[in-house]
């Protein structure tokens, strides 16, 4: 057994835990080829960091590359030191459900990792139902789940950190469970509200009324018997510091505040707007910091992820509260979390992703979801995962949940974005996506740097129109102009008018620019 150190012993309550206290590399004995293991995490944040490490550090001495390799399941993804490091070394056979990595995403596009891609409500709930461990041989539980905590309660139940996503889920579906105690950040007891998975016909409604309502416990229950051991940790989450805003990105923070305010004034927003869902990235950031800045007050937030410009909006006192499944600050922004915590820590609550991306939640409180697609079309489908239709990015993530199900769904974009060639080679807007995420039954408002496009109640002709007039940018838009007059022409004629495309041509622009590096074309 390891030594247990003072801090170690502060954070475990139980004592019969710490007589399970092992370091990363005796833990290795526990690991096989082609186990299925499970990780917390999400976003980055919240993921075991030693035993990962140890693996691959065992893998690498012992040119195990390729031989060593496992079933990985994340509510999210996980940190580049742990997941991307991985796949470099070939340890990583399939995953699910979303992941951020440049060595991953090759993988995944080489054909070497099996990954598939789920709604993050759907997925917890999908393993709990035995979905992904159907064809296991030997039974259809985790072989083993690793789990980030930041302290063990006197029953032995989990005390996440900056995450919660899908580690209730996975917990309950493990055969194994190894705990790493992280001493080197502050214990979040009394941060999360944790909930676990039920099968139907026995489930029940999620009872939030508003954002701050809580309908869980504090800690995550396990069976401690199924626990082979607790290591402890001291290395920080590694996220990295944010995407700063750009022109881009502040022109289309200033559309959306704008058009904000004119749901105001014509009731169909109250006040304070309604809970806001952001996604990730410079946009987001944009977005909330403008918020931040702009005369609503007692904003409330219910979303998957807080990024650094949420501390500023809680700074600004017009944010009143927010809940999430992760908090994914950078470094700087962590710090000063922490040197506020009596600030924060009753103004928001961290919930499993399977409650923060509820549809049923999403739908009651009347959410508006923003989100950044990879393109849209002029018809207003929105594609978030796949470029040129087939090569994988990060995977559909939450944004499903909430467009779908959201009082207002919201899609900003740059109007293009550079290829190698062209700084303006790329169109976000296209005759039709190459791969549809999210339908133009699901989305409401479009918006780039170049207007806002409100597709509410419009047909899809009429939706093309003001597409183009709006969000499109001048280099592309008669290009994309007599593309629809013609389609609209052809199909009118033929009969088949409703939502002109020419098939013969509908992905030039996309042909164009893997053979000549734009989307911008002669002659269509």
């Amino acid at each position: 057994m390891a030594t247990v150190s003072a801090a170690l012993k502060s954070r475990v309550r139980r004592p019969a835990l710490l007589e399970k206290v092992m370091k990363p590399e005796e833990t290795l004995k526990f690991f096989k080829g082609g186990q299925y293991l499970g990780w917390s995490g999400f976003t980055g944040v919240g993921y075991p960091k030693m035993i990962p490490v140890a693996l691959a550090d065992h893998v690498e001495k012992n040119n195990l590359q390729g031989k060593m390799k496992f079933n990985l399941f994340v509510g999210a993804s996980s940190g580049a030191e742990c997941e991307d490091r991985w796949a470099e070394l070939d340890m990583i056979d399939r995953r699910y459900p979303h992941q951020v990595g440049k060595n991953i995403k090759k993988g995944i596009n080489e054909g070497r990792i099996r990954f598939a891609d789920k709604h993050l409500s759907m997925f917890p709930q999908d393993l709990v139902y035995g979905y992904y461990t159907k064809d296991k041989p030997d039974n259809n539980k985790l072989d083993i789940v690793v789990v980030e905590a930041t302290a063990i309660t006197e029953d032995g139940w989990i005390v996440p950190g900056a995450s919660v996503g899908a580690t209730p889920e996975l917990i309950q579906m493990a055969d194994k469970i190894i705990i790493e105690v992280n001493t080197r950040i502050p214990s979040f007891e009394g941060l999360h509200d944790i909930n676990m998975c039920t099968l139907p016909p026995n489930r029940k409604p999620y009872l939030i009324m508003n954002t701050e309502d809580r309908i869980g416990t504090t800690a995550i229950p396990i069976d401690t018997d199924k626990v082979i051991a607790v290591v402890e940790s001291n290395r920080p989450d590694k996220t990295g510091g944010n995407t700063p805003a750009d022109d881009k990105s502040e022109a289309i923070a200033n559309h959306l505040i704008e058009f904000f305010e004119e749901e105001v004034k014509y009731g169909r927003l109250p006040a304070n707007l309604l809970p806001l869902q952001s996604g990730i990235g410079n946009i987001a950031n944009a977005v909330i910091g403008g918020l931040a800045k702009s005369r609503f007050q007692n904003v409330t937030v219910f979303t998957e992820v807080l990024q650094d410009t949420f501390l500023e909006f809680f700074d600004s006192e017009k944010l009143k509260f927010a809940s999430a499944t992760s908090i994914r600050f950078s470094p700087e922004g962590f710090d000063h979390f922490y040197d506020n915590w009596e600030k924060y820590k009753d103004r928001f609550l961290l919930r499993s992703q399977q409650v923060s991306n509820s549809p049923e939640v999403i739908r009651r409180l009347g959410c508006i979801a923003m989100n950044t697609p990879v393109e849209f079309d002029m018809y207003g489908h929105a594609n978030s995962t796949l470029v040129c239709g087939s090569g994988m990015l990060n995977g559909l993530g939450g944004s499903g949940d909430f467009l779908r199900n959201s009082k207002l769904s919201v899609m900003h974009s740059p109007s293009t974005r550079p290829s190698k060639k062209d700084p303006n080679g790329v169109s976000c807007v296209v005759p039709m996506c190459s791969h549809v995420d999210q339908t133009e039954h699901d989305l409401d408002v479009f918006v780039t740097e170049q207007g806002l496009a409100d597709l509410r109640g419009l047909s899809p002709r009429e939706r093309a129109q003001v597409i183009i007039d709006k969000c499109t940018h001048p280099e592309y838009k008669p290009q994309l102009q007599d593309y629809f007059d013609v389609a609209t022409k052809k199909c009118l004629a033929a009969g088949r008018g409703h939502e002109p495309q020419m098939l013969d041509k509908v992905f030039k622009m996309h042909t164009n620019l893997m053979e000549n590096g734009t989307m911008k074309l002669d002659s269509w």
